[in-house]
């Protein structure tokens, strides 16, 4: 007993010291962390609940406690802060709406191109989808300017077919406002005049992006498809190929295959790929700032821009530092939202109408980036295909 006893203690003392050089050899990484990102982000939610002026220490004792007037100040207090603030959101939320569908669709096709086999050359047109990703975004943004100018190649090219193209980055008209002009509306419906969220009218709201967001949508997309099409790519080689072989064994078209068997399971791809893209939409800020952020009436400005701005050129840091928090608020909400809306429902609902043999060769592989998760499941399929058989 006493051989056991002195063991166990041997013992915990080897664990005990295991935990105390875990610890130490973590300690560097906790440090880092604690001071350059969990300290300045207590000191942000503080200002943004003060007066500071950034003159000095937030923390001197001149600096007053407000509560939420910084807060209503942007989102409840009519005013220019407020209407700034909503048109920033409007100008942003429009920016999303249209870069993550738009990039996803792009980023997962050029994945399902350059993985086919037959495809000569499939190195090369993978580094030349995926370089703009890794170019500087200021130098990418330089040319657009010069593509995008009044005089550019772009209006040179519409010239040629007989359309007058706009002045892409200083044009602040809304696309579906110049939709509907066209038709002879050009003024808003009472209902529509009225204000609405953040002291923006509904007329304002539903204008879409301007003509100079647009420009910045066709920047973003052409920038970042590249590094979810080797996310997409990566889903799409861990598929295994007795799958595809089964579906056109079973006579499934290339169509059918896709949509029935390789997008659901590149579901967790899916889901990556929307997270990264909502959360970088939310805080575009270089493209703005290298055009300005102001131009265009204001039509390209962001949150992330409005906050730099108003805390370093106006000084008002606690309105500023609000701006971020809801901001950041804004992303958590959202990215929420998309998790419920992509999460795993009941496979009997919706059973894709395939074969015994491709049903069960997807079920049992799973999704390409998560083996914990399952597509379709294997019970499921044989009744579903059971009920098909009987009718």
């Amino acid at each position: 007993m006493s051989g056991v006893a002195s063991g166990s203690r041997r013992g915990g003392g080897i664990r005990r010291g295991e935990a105390r050089a875990g610890w130490i050899f973590v300690a560097p990484a906790v440090v880092i962390v604690g001071v350059f990102l969990a300290i300045p982000i207590v000191l942000a939610l503080w200002v943004s609940f003060s007066d500071w002026n950034g003159f000095r220490s937030p923390l001197n004792p001149n600096v007053n406690f407000v509560g939420l007037e910084n807060y209503a100040a942007i989102t409840v207090d009519p005013g220019l802060d407020q209407e700034n603030f909503g048109r920033a959101v409007r100008n942003n939320l429009w920016y999303v709406v249209f870069v993550v569908p738009l990039q996803t669709i792009v980023a997962l096709l050029l994945a399902v191109q350059v993985n086919r086999a037959v495809l000569r050359g499939r190195g090369f047109f993978r580094t030349a989808f995926y370089f703009p990703s890794v170019t500087s975004t200021v130098a990418i943004v330089i040319v657009f300017q010069f593509l995008f100018t009044a005089s550019g190649a772009v209006n040179a090219v519409l010239g040629f077919f007989g359309i007058d193209g706009p002045n892409w980055f200083n044009d602040p008209s809304g696309i579906f406002h110049n939709l509907l002009a066209t038709v002879g509306v050009t003024s808003p419906p009472p209902a529509l005049a009225q204000d609405g969220p953040l002291g923006i009218t509904w007329w304002e709201w539903f204008a879409g992006p301007s003509v100079a967001m647009s420009s910045l949508i066709m920047l973003a997309i052409f920038t970042t498809s590249g590094t979810f099409m080797l996310l997409y790519l990566a889903g799409l080689q861990n598929i295994g190929g007795e799958i595809d072989e089964a579906a056109r064994v079973d006579g499934a078209g290339p169509v059918r295959t896709f949509f029935s068997i390789t997008l659901p399971m590149l579901r967790p791809t899916t889901f990556t790929v929307l997270t990264l893209g909502l959360i970088g939409s939310w805080q575009v800020f270089d493209q703005i700032y290298v055009l300005g952020g102001s131009t265009a009436g204001g039509t390209i400005t962001t949150p992330a821009f409005l906050a730099y701005e108003t805390s370093f050129n106006d000084l008002q840091w606690g309105q500023g530092a609000a701006i971020a928090f809801i901001l950041f608020v804004f992303i958590i909400l959202l990215t929420l939202f998309q998790r419920w809306l992509l999460r795993e429902r009941n496979p009997r609902m919706r059973t894709p109408r395939i074969s015994r043999a491709a049903a069960t060769l997807a079920a049992d592989s799973g999704p390409a980036t998560d083996p914990t998760t399952r597509a379709l499941s294997s019970a499921d399929v044989d009744d579903e295909l059971s009920k098909g058989d009987r009718s």
